[in-house]
């Protein structure tokens, strides 16, 4: 059965709630919680799926309430548990078919290549022309170190020279010249040889991998036009159609890779192809964290914004939906010092350090309001995120913002920032370094790029991070970075092999609360003009 009533008394929301928000409805919280009691069975029977997202829509389908289940992406490879889970928008994964046909195509090219690129001839044809480029170097390098010498000599044999030794000087040094050019053209004719058969062999590599382009690029356009979504009016388009259209400032937006199978549009799709009116969504993540990604067990996430938000934008139209939670503006700044080049402030949490592209106040903003003469020049010296609070150092002249960038690139500012994290009680799995009174963290992080501003642990491609880290209580710990990474501190904090506990009231890799309690409590850094090393303290407000 796919839809499944619900019992109890809690009243349904009067509108639909926002996929965007991570508070769902309590009769939405309810349907999560009946869906979790089968989990622990599905997920013992696939080992293979350590987590996941799952996701319910509460529904009125002929005068009753219950709700529909779906889980993203596949298990196992495939679509299991049809009788209960909702189907896919559209699946692809039948053995006979073009999808499956064109997949395998490529693989074959992906083996082909393999094979080419390993092959033992080839292999030794690369070495070989290193090899030789190598020695001729070191022949060129020896005869320009000969022919220096025999420079040096001739350049003190022409003080006191009759003409005929000035002319032998003369034909010794074109003699020498010309020696360098016969030395260069015989490795030149010999690397020739041998890297024509390199060249042959690069181009049918590279001829395959365009082939593999071309056909990849033609089967991800063939399946977005199969899935063919229904929006609340009955109207059907085409996943590129709806990334196509959704800003009109980009036309030329694609719809990333897996986008379509995550458990919203799977959810709404049986919802309206099956007259069923949608009240509210909840999508929570089961098992353990994904490798590189920070997801708790039980916890519900929001709708993601680069996979599914031109989707719910088309599939909602015409609903009374709620608006997406927003964040309250705090446009006080706190100036605890200043003089003709820089000033230091206390920035809030919840004000923007430069402007956004929703118009939001900002610091930089609110300082040229203030000082009118900074137009035209640079003055946020660095950032902190829109919910961190604490000390920032702007600059009032391009000298002073020259001098300070260049003490962040030789790393001699210090800061450091006091964070409360989650309680124990919240974290079902420490980590070794919560028990650890200082230490070290080095997490290389990367964007991801399908779930930004979200970043993750890749330690692959992910630049380097390190923080410092020493605990001062049970709950808060003081933070001081080396690098300085977009969420270095958020995600370093929250990564099982980091602390393992998020910032309290970190909402993308926490959960929400009053406020994010991440504060840059010190500053340290020499004042440009007057080269005094100065050091600023503004003690994070929720320390007691």
């Amino acid at each position: 059965m796919i839809f499944h009533p619900l019992p109890g008394t809690i009243a349904p929301p009067s509108r639909m709630g926002s996929p965007f928000s991570d508070h769902p409805h309590p009769l939405c919280c309810q349907a999560a919680t009946l869906l979790q009691q089968e989990l622990p069975a599905l997920m013992r029977a696939h080992p293979r799926e350590r987590g996941k997202m799952f996701g319910v829509l509460v529904v009125r389908h002929q005068q009753q309430i219950g709700y529909l289940q779906a889980y993203s992406g596949q298990i196992d490879g495939g679509y299991p548990y049809t009788e209960s889970f909702v189907p896919p928008v559209y699946n692809y994964l039948s053995p006979t078919g073009h999808f499956k046909e064109e997949e395998a195509a490529i693989s074959q090219l992906n083996r082909q290549l393999s094979a080419m690129e390993d092959d033992a001839t080839y292999c030794h044809w690369k070495k070989s022309v290193a090899i030789l480029a190598q020695q001729r170097d070191n022949a060129l390098e020896a005869w320009k170190k000969v022919m220096a010498t025999a420079k040096e000599e001739r350049d003190k044999c022409r003080h006191h020279a009759d003409a005929a030794t000035k002319q032998r000087l003369i034909r010794e040094s074109q003699y020498q010249k010309a020696q360098l050019r016969r030395i260069r053209q015989r490795w030149e004719h010999m690397l020739h040889a041998l890297q024509q058969r390199l060249v042959r062999h690069q181009n049918a590599l590279e001829t395959l991998k365009k082939l593999r382009k071309e056909k990849s690029d033609h089967l991800q356009t063939w399946l977005f036009d199969q899935f063919q979504l229904v929006n609340s009016h009955g109207a059907t388009c085409s996943l590129r159609t709806i990334f196509a259209s959704y800003d009109p400032q980009r036309p030329y937006l694609t719809p990333p890779a897996g986008t379509g199978e995550c458990c919203e549009p799977k959810l709404l799709q049986y919802a309206f192809l099956h007259h069923m009116q949608p009240l509210g969504l909840a999508m929570f993540w089961w098992g353990e964290s994904p490798e590189g990604e920070i997801r708790h067990h039980k916890q519900y996430y929001p709708a993601c914004q680069s996979k599914c938000a031109p989707i719910l934008h088309w599939m909602l139209q015409g609903m009374e939906v709620a608006p997406a939670p927003t964040l309250t503006h705090n446009t006080t700044l706190d100036i605890l010092y200043e003089d003709a080049d820089l000033a230091v402030i206390n920035k809030p949490a919840g004000l923007l350090s430069v402007p956004g592209r929703d118009g939001s106040p900002s610091v930089e903003a609110l300082l040229r309001a203030r000082y009118p003469e900074t137009a035209g020049i640079p003055i946020m010296v660095h950032r902190l995120d829109r919910d961190t609070s604490g000390l920032l150092v702007i600059a009032k002249n391009k000298e002073t913002y020259c001098q300070l960038q260049h003490q962040f690139a030789a790393h001699t500012i210090e800061k450091s920032y006091v964070a409360r994290l989650a309680p124990k009680a919240d974290t079902e799995h420490l980590a070794p370094k919560a028990d650890t009174a200082s230490g070290k963290i080095d997490l290389p992080l990367a964007p991801l790029l399908h779930d930004r501003p979200r970043q993750g642990v890749d330690k692959l491609r992910g630049k380097r991070a390190v923080t410092f880290y020493t605990w001062l209580d049970e709950n808060h710990v003081r933070l001081t970075p080396l690098t300085g990474r977009t969420h270095q501190l958020r995600v370093h904090c929250a990564h099982p092999e980091g602390l393992g506990r998020p910032i309290l009231g970190d909402m993308l890799y926490g959960q929400q609360a009053q406020r994010l309690y991440l504060h840059a409590e010190t500053l340290t850094f020499t004042h440009p003009a007057t080269g005094k090393r100065m050091t600023f303290h503004q003690e994070a407000d929720f320390r007691d």
